[in-house]
């Protein structure tokens, strides 16, 4: 079963259940998946990596949405970003702990054979495409200027 007939069935469990916001977050998946599938020049199929980096896109989201509210004092809001958050973390894979993420960085760098900060964009595009979903984009960069600056 592949992750959009994943998301359909839990959609439907939580419908069952009344868990609202379980049912929120499941549908703003779906959608993003059926944009994603119904996009110019896409296939019906929707590939587990595109599957993954909307996934990943969606976490990011709720992240900045909840630290906006609280920022703004509305930890109501903030609450109901974050509840979504987890239910979409339930699928991606696990993330990768710093020690795991920096092991993975220091590989791909002696792979590119990459000195300095210069060769920045030829490690990153080798780090996201592997540690795709394992890692956020953000700590991945950061872990490439820590290891090569």
């Amino acid at each position: 079963m592949n992750l959009f007939d994943t998301i359909s069935d839990e959609i439907k469990k939580a419908m069952l259940a009344k868990d609202k916001v379980r049912l929120e977050a499941l549908r703003g998946v779906k959608k993003e998946f059926l944009e994603a599938k119904t996009a110019k020049g896409a296939s019906d199929e929707l590939p587990e990596e595109t599957a993954m980096a909307i996934l990943q896109k969606m976490v990011k989201q709720r992240k900045d949405s909840a630290e906006i509210y609280t920022s703004q004092g509305r930890t109501d809001l903030a609450q109901d970003e974050l509840a979504q958050l987890r239910v979409i973390q339930e699928f991606l894979p696990k993330q990768l702990s710093p020690e795991e993420l920096e092991a993975a960085v220091k590989a791909i760098i002696a792979e590119t054979g990459a000195q300095s900060l210069k060769e920045m964009g030829k490690v990153m595009g080798l780090a996201t495409r592997q540690l795709a979903g394992k890692a956020e984009g953000k700590a991945i960069s950061e872990m490439v200027k820590k290891l090569l600056g």
